[in-house]
């Protein structure tokens, strides 16, 4: 790790512009005698940086790429994320040994539904290359694209028999949905196995969604446009970091200040160093994603993201994360196909109403929504909380493309933040299915 950051640091140093300024007090001398531990006197890399900079971030021009990718802008300019040939086989190689032993265990021969959020988000041909590279076939389909649309993916699994989906879970849900309301069960398809992506996944959504399809599923990665492949699962379901590529650090997310990896689970805001002289490597940069990470023997580290850091809650003046709020609600819940939330404060107190989307919408389920909201208040130390069975709405499907908070809550109480659920709201008054 520390040669290939030395490599880095003069390369982002010497052709980045923006790096140029940002090392500026750097010196060749400070580089050789670069350590591990030192790289925390370096300035961080922000998501703001990378808006303001745009091509300035580069550390080799355009024409160098092999392909242009972009964030989807939802709540800003949206973020040049060019690649070349080397961002490529160092992100996609991690991917092919870890899918190479999940597919083999559903199967020898695979016919694999790949659905992206835009033509400009890399998911398409990054998955295309790793599949191609373990000898399965891919379909790429964009259900939300007004060209092919849900009723002609649909038609694509069932004329083709797909045997896996690589989708966002918003994706799986709502392809459960339009199936659901054609009178098909999931079930009955031919998807046996569902890799999710792009957005919060507790272990009890994933839960939920594999019994909705009758498949076996797993998060398969933790990535994002700008930094690429961080995370990816094991045939255990578990989210492991890729240290050859990346250099990891977990820091307080108020503070800034780095928090120690030496062998108990740390909770903190994700920061990292590309180790790789990609077309734009990132120093230090702030993902703003909170994590959980566990250090492991192999120098790895086991990591949970929890939530984004803006969407951090607080319930009766105690600080929650996305993911603790979505494993409460779904730990003891089945088939359960979607939920939301709407926040109150009644009388002094906050209260949360959820309204859950159930795939057999005939249960008797008092009972057991009884059961769910007792444990539901258990785990968020007695926030009051009402839940009854409904419709929610397409909001609920633009988590990937802005935040949990932004998909699952609206926050009714006089303080209440919902900047991001306005830009939800944009997107689908733009046209967002």
């Amino acid at each position: 790790q520390l040669s290939q950051l030395k490599h880095v640091l003069g390369y982002v140093t010497n052709y980045s512009p923006f790096y140029k300024k940002h090392f500026s007090g750097l010196t060749e001398t400070d580089i050789h005698q670069m350590t591990l531990e030192a790289i925390q006197r370096l300035p961080f890399t922000t998501k703001q940086d990378l808006r303001e900079q745009g091509a300035a971030m580069a550390s080799a021009p355009l024409h160098r790429s092999w392909v242009y990718y972009e964030t989807t802008g939802t709540t800003g300019s949206p973020t040049p994320c060019p690649r070349n040939e080397i961002d490529s086989i160092h992100n996609n190689t991690p991917l092919i040994i870890r899918y190479k032993d999940i597919f083999r265990q559903h199967g020898e021969h695979h016919i694999v539904g790949v659905m992206g959020p835009t033509e400009l988000h890399s998911t398409g041909d990054t998955f295309e290359d790793v599949m191609r590279s373990l000898g399965h076939s891919v379909v790429k389909m964009w259900p939300r694209s007004p060209v092919v649309g849900m009723e002609r993916v649909m038609k694509l699994i069932s004329e083709l028999q797909l045997t896996a989906l690589v989708c966002t879970p918003a994706v799986a849900i709502s392809l459960a949905r339009y199936l659901k309301d054609a009178g098909i069960s999931p079930t009955e398809t031919s998807v046996r196995l569902i890799l999710t992506l792009g957005e919060l996944t507790t272990p009890a959504l994933l839960r939920n969604i594999g019994e909705v399809w009758g498949a076996k599923i797993y998060n398969c990665m933790y990535a994002s446009q700008e930094s690429s492949i961080l995370a990816v699962c094991n045939h255990e379901s578990e989210l492991c970091t890729v240290p050859l590529n990346n250099f990891y650090e977990v820091i307080h997310p108020e503070t800034g200040k780095p928090m120690p990896l030496t062998g108990t689970t740390v909770t903190g805001e994700l920061v990292i160093t590309n180790l790789y002289q990609g077309q734009k490597p990132l120093i230090r940069y702030r993902t703003g994603d909170m994590v959980r990470a566990m250090p492991q023997p192999n120098g790895a580290l086991k990591i949970i993201p929890i939530g984004r850091v803006r969407d951090v809650l607080l319930l009766d003046g105690i600080q929650y994360c996305a993911w603790d709020i979505e494993s409460a609600l779904l730990d003891q819940l089945s088939g359960c196909l979607d939920y939301a939330i709407r926040i109150t404060r009644e009388e002094g107190k906050d209260m949360l109403h959820v309204t859950v989307e159930l795939l057999d919408d005939s249960v008797q389920a008092s009972t057991i929504l009884n059961s769910v909201r007792r444990h539901m208040q258990e785990k968020l130390n007695g926030v009051q909380v009402q839940i009854e069975i409904g419709k929610t709405s397409a909001l609920t499907g633009t988590s990937a493309m802005v935040s949990w908070k932004a998909a699952r809550l609206h926050d009714l109480r006089p303080d209440g933040d919902n900047d991001d659920r306005n830009a939800a709201l944009a997107l689908l008054n733009r046209g967002f299915q």
